[in-house]
């Protein structure tokens, strides 16, 4: 029995909402279903897509295929992404843990300013003369002979 989770529509006349559900790839879009596991609203503003993601990766990993606008809802939802991830076809990179909580450290002594301390003035450098170096004129590059060109 091949398993889709799709869409089925519910509401009235021109104000469609949908119910994302689980069911037998043969019956009607409408039809008789094996659960249901969110539900989606395109009408309001932001649209509303709530998805039981545990639901989800569950028939997920059963092998179920989404539609490909169920397959949207479920990036959105975030559940397609930890699909990829158990699935391995999407690696992540474990964050860093966080550091241990340590008690605040007593601030430091506040240390007396420095009297009594003669500064040097630092001479100051001599005018130096730079001259212009020439470019180089004259230079050919030959191409050097690999054993793939020469073939």
């Amino acid at each position: 029995m091949a398993v889709k989770i799709r869409l089925k529509r519910m509401g009235k006349k021109k104000q469609p909402t949908y119910r994302v559900v689980v069911a037998d790839g043969r019956s009607p879009r409408d039809g008789r279903f094996i659960e249901v596991i969110g539900r989606y609203d395109p009408r309001q503003e932001p649209s509303v897509v709530e998805i039981d993601n545990d639901k989800a990766l569950d028939w997920l990993h059963k092998g179920a295929q989404p539609t490909d606008p169920v397959r949207k809802l479920l990036e959105i939802s975030g559940a397609w992404s930890r699909f990829k991830v158990a699935k391995g076809e999407i690696h992540t990179v474990p964050s860093r843990p966080a550091p241990a909580k340590t008690e605040p450290q007593p601030a430091p002594e506040p240390v007396a300013p420095v009297a009594d301390v003669a500064v040097e003035p630092v001479a100051p450098v001599a005018d130096v003369a730079v001259e212009p170096v020439e470019p180089v004129a004259d230079v050919t590059v030959e191409p050097v002979e690999t054993e793939e060109s020469s073939a």
